[in-house]
């Protein structure tokens, strides 16, 4: 999973439904690591989903989303220095980019507008990190 932030400190995230759920649902880009390359995957499901490539990455952690259920294992990378790029999506995927700053985020959390699980965890593992990337930028969100 990547949470790709902006040089202006906004958060990159893919608005897609969720047909399981009927329900529109806005998460971090992320995909299943079929290579067992994890940052490789990152980059890729990055620009397939984002339209966006980061020349830097940063390891926040790693997390099994249902370690009760599955050995499936998480890394989560926050991405930086951004620009476009592109790569062919999935004929099934279907998402519209939208940016957020972190207050924003977070009243969308509350008002249950994303409630995807992993981006939940996701966001937990890196808000610290990001607001101080934000600062460090001098940025004010």
């Amino acid at each position: 999973m990547i949470v790709p932030v902006t040089d202006e400190g906004r958060l990159v995230l893919v608005k897609q439904m969720r047909y399981l759920w009927q329900r529109v649902s806005i998460e971090f880009p992320a995909g299943g690591v079929k290579n067992g390359d994890f940052l490789e995957t990152a980059k890729n499901e990055l620009a397939e989903e984002a339209n966006l490539s980061a020349r830097e990455w940063i390891l926040a952690g790693q997390m099994n989303p249902m370690n009760g259920i599955t050995d499936e294992v998480c890394n989560v990378y926050i991405a930086t220095i951004l620009s476009p790029a592109f790569k062919e999506r999935d004929q099934s995927e279907e998402f519209e980019i939208i940016f957020l700053t972190t207050e924003e985020f977070k009243e969308k959390i509350s008002k249950g507008e994303v409630w995807d699980g992993m981006t939940l965890a996701a966001w937990a593992m890196v808000n610290d990190r990001v607001n101080s990337i934000n600062k460090n930028y001098g940025l004010r969100l």
